[in-house]
């Protein structure tokens, strides 16, 4: 998860240690996953790249790196663990009275409807890709 996050913004191994101040091969052993997880040290990697570090660690609780790699720009994992906080914080020891079944079907819903706009977002984009008035007409090669 972590290379795959670290190519994505096209960096090398060696670029990423520098900048975490780890020796090389102390980088490529946490990379690899080799040893215990270090919450902070996700963070100081996350900080690095610009990605979430929360969508780190919910791929990692969710044995899912591809929840990490989306999660990278949107920043998905922190907003979430920020929404349940203030979730928490409003609604404090009533939380209890929530039911499990009540909880997953509410929360269903609203990661449903979160699904919706996303698809109606990339048509959206996709149309405005395609724009002729945005796009304009195709360049001619100026050595024709």
């Amino acid at each position: 998860m972590l290379k795959a996050l670290r190519r994505q913004r096209g960096l090398k191994a060696a670029d990423v240690a520098g900048r975490m101040g780890m020796p090389l091969r102390s980088y490529e052993h946490f990379e690899s996953g080799k040893g215990r997880i270090d919450v902070e040290r996700i963070h100081q990697f996350a900080e690095v790249l610009d990605v979430d570090p929360y969508g780190i660690v919910l791929g990692l609780e969710l044995a899912s790196p591809s929840f990490a790699l989306r999660c990278a720009d949107n920043k998905a994992g922190t907003i979430l663990l920020l929404a349940l906080q203030d979730f928490d914080a409003g609604i404090g020891d009533e939380l209890r009275a929530l039911d499990p079944h009540t909880l997953m079907r509410h929360l269903t819903e609203a990661f449903d409807l979160l699904g919706q706009r996303a698809r109606v977002r990339r048509v959206e984009v996709e149309a405005w890709m395609h724009d002729p008035a945005i796009v304009g007409p195709p360049r001619r090669d100026e050595s024709s």
